[in-house]
């Protein structure tokens, strides 16, 4: 491993039901051995994302609301901070860290999904929290026309999800400590915690991609002394990893950690991408910022879709990904020690119990009436369980059960957020 001081804390730069048939299971991911300290950091937050996630999903079907598969990242960053008596735009995007296009368009899949109501401020008192939402205002479901003095409230269906989400951290926790031991998973805690201390800059408490944002988190003025459940440390040192990959890479960490790591300079199918990386297929799709870094042609073996290699751009990139993450990694140890990585490694080394050949498989074995373990829910929004629904449906399964088969080769090294998902993996 290349050796570098990491230059963060000094001067850090500013950011420029059934079982799947099986011609409907992926092929397993190739195992890619090199797996950085981000990687581990992002298979363990997803891992447990994929856990919390569907319990979530289960306790809001028994409360009547079938198809709610909100991820914790909008507990994390948006729905905590929403009293009963709702709060302004403006305000919301202050206390969650965020930017106000990224809120906005999670507040409006938010509201077209029934969890929030959206209106200006001038129309308060017009309305109560009972109301199932108001009438279709000009942008309805999106980002247009919402104002930053527009107020934001909960519908009984936001209110119930409040409910649950909490308790659930400490549920889930519990089951790691169980799962892999108090010791493993405090000493997991702490390394992470000594890391996060020193940061020099407040970050959200759910992870966010970083590759829109523009403005500079605000300075930390003291460490936190509360209790922050697991996923929120994995977050942010995950976060503070990206923050020091960025401005010294001309790719974005969330395209080499995940498409640009898996391609080479010879052609594979494109739709192989998304269970090679275990994202999406929506997340996993050749969006413009891939774009500047692969070849894309028709798949003349097959006549069927599109193939896709490395350029010399993306050859380099992907270069440029191990030497930067190599780098990063050893200034972190210089600096704090290699707990941390022994710590994460562990997690995904140790023996399983029974029919899962490893502890963290464990835990990303659906329950049954959950949407991973091909339980039919509509699509979120939606009442009816329609064709798009379906194949959603059958794509989460087959990532489920290729995450539970081998989490060390197929969990995603950095999260891809997926809208349809309701925010999650």
């Amino acid at each position: 491993m290349a050796r570098a001081a990491s230059g963060m804390w000094n001067n850090f730069p500013r950011m420029a039901k059934s079982e799947l048939l099986p011609h409907l299971v992926p092929a397993a991911p190739q195992q890619d051995t090199y797996r950085p300290l981000s990687a581990l950091l992002a298979q363990a937050l997803v891992a447990f994302t994929v856990e919390f996630d569907n319990e979530f999903e289960l306790r809001m079907r028994h409360a009547d609301y079938p198809g709610a598969r909100i991820s914790l990242v909008v507990w994390s960053n948006l729905v905590r901070f929403i009293p009963a008596d709702g709060i302004s735009v403006r305000s919301l995007a202050a206390q969650a860290l965020a930017e106000p296009p990224a809120l906005k368009h999670q507040l409006g899949c938010l509201e077209r999904w029934g969890f929030v109501l959206l209106h200006p401020e001038s129309s308060i008192g017009e309305f109560t929290r009972a109301t199932p939402r108001l009438p279709f205002h000009p942008g309805w479901g999106s980002t247009r026309r919402i104002g930053a003095d527009w107020l934001a409230s909960l519908t009984p269906k936001g209110q119930k999800a409040k409910e649950i989400w909490p308790p659930l951290f400490l549920l889930t926790e519990q089951r790691w400590h169980k799962r892999f031991g108090t010791d493993e998973i405090t000493r997991l805690r702490d390394a992470l915690q000594a890391i996060l201390d020193e940061l020099p800059m407040q970050l959200p408490q759910g992870f966010v991609d970083l590759r829109e944002r523009k403005a500079q988190f605000p300075a930390q003025e003291a460490p936190t002394s509360d209790y922050l459940p697991l996923p929120v440390l994995l977050a942010q040192l995950l976060m503070a990893f990206a923050l020091e990959f960025e401005p010294q890479s001309a790719a974005p960490l969330a395209l080499c950690a995940n498409s640009l790591r898996v391609l080479s300079d010879q052609p594979i199918p494109e739709r192989e991408i998304a269970a090679l990386t275990g994202s999406s297929p929506e997340t996993a799709g050749i969006g413009w910022q891939l774009k500047r870094y692969v070849a894309v042609a028709p798949d003349a073996t097959t006549g069927r879709g599109k193939v896709v290699r490395l350029t010399e751009r993306g050859l380099l990139a992907q270069r440029e990904y191990r030497r930067l993450t190599d780098a990063i990694e050893a200034g972190w140890e210089d600096k704090f020690g290699s707990a941390l990585r022994q710590s994460l490694l562990s997690l995904f080394d140790r023996e399983g119990r029974g029919s899962h050949p490893l502890l963290m498989s464990e835990g990303l074995v659906p329950p049954a009436g959950t949407v991973r373990a091909g339980d039919a829910s509509p699509a979120l929004g939606r009442r009816d369980i329609g064709s798009a629904a379906q194949k959603r449906a059958r794509d989460l399964v087959a990532q489920t059960r290729s995450f539970i088969a081998n989490p060390a080769a197929a969990l995603p090294h950095y999260p891809l957020w997926d809208m349809n998902r309701g925010f999650g993996p």
